[in-house]
């Protein structure tokens, strides 16, 4: 087993997993501590490198594609210190951070994990249920209904429309957009009947505007993975359409016609060879 352990927290690597624990030191990304320890499966990466600093260094893993529902919801959104797969390398374990990319570079070769896409992911999403602030409402998602209540910033339209139930079976897209600089972000949910034209973030019932506080971009950071990990995966493929079974009526018809074949073959109107080849067109119908 691996290990390196400093003040911004400890990744174990035991030939299978890599186990991530931020610390609990209060210079330590709140987000991480909410995320709490992270179990990736080897399969889920796709790459580790160490970067070198003047004093110490920084350990970096990347995930594959779809593999981790964070890192899908999140979309590099989030600032650096917000990054789970990012552990900062005190000076005095610099040997111990390269050490431990070296092992888990040599388990993804030797494994052969893929470093393309994932068709699935490979890590949960957080546990629900859980509640996220925005400026003119609140959200909470229990694993299968969304729930949004608006408070009295909101907009009269929202606060007439009332509080808006969205059942998971029912959700086509969740759209996440952090605030930059003097813009509101905005955190909105997709129906699958939804209108094509949809009214503005401050008037549009399903949807909330975000400040961008530190809080509530930590719980809708959480609640929005915790609803990406349940909806189906983006890179999946459509599940196959199978054929449907011939009606009864479908096999009277081909056997009228093969009657009827059998009678023009006797009669001379077919040769063999033409008999057999529509013979067995008819029964492939079957």
């Amino acid at each position: 087993m691996t290990e390196v352990l400093v003040r911004d927290g400890s990744w174990t690597f035991n030939g299978d997993v890599i186990r991530i624990v931020p610390a609990k030191e209060r210079g330590v990304n709140k987000l991480r501590q909410a995320l709490g320890e992270l179990v990736v499966p080897l399969a889920a990466v796709a790459g580790i490198a160490y970067q070198p600093a003047r004093k110490g260094g920084q350990l970096r893993l990347r995930m594959r594609e779809g593999a981790d529902p964070f890192s899908h919801a999140t979309g590099g959104r989030l600032p650096e210190a917000a990054d789970p797969y990012r552990l900062t390398i005190d000076a005095d374990r610099t040997g111990a951070a390269e050490y431990f990319a070296d092992e888990v570079r040599a388990a993804l070769l030797s494994e052969g994990v893929p470093d393309g896409p994932s068709d699935r992911f490979l890590l949960p999403g957080p546990p629900v249920p859980l509640t996220a602030n925005a400026s003119d409402g609140l959200i909470t998602f229990d694993g299968e209904v969304i729930l949004i209540e608006f408070n009295w910033a909101a907009d009269t339209t929202k606060r007439k429309a009332g509080p808006q139930r969205i059942a998971l079976a029912d959700l086509a897209a969740v759209e996440w957009i952090p605030n930059g600089g003097l813009e509101n972000g905005r955190l909105r949910f997709t129906r699958k009947d939804e209108p094509s034209t949809r009214p503005p973030i401050k008037y549009d019932p399903s949807s909330v505007v975000l400040w961008g506080l530190d809080k509530e971009t930590r719980t809708v950071a959480l609640l929005v993975t915790a609803v990406v990990a349940r909806l189906p995966h983006p890179l999946a493929e459509p599940p196959a359409i199978e054929a449907a079974p011939p009606k009864d009526d479908d096999h009277d018809v081909v056997l009228r016609r093969l009657r009827e074949l059998g009678a023009l073959h006797r009669d001379g109107v077919l040769t063999d060879e033409e008999f057999t080849t529509a013979k067995q067109a008819l029964l492939k119908r079957l």
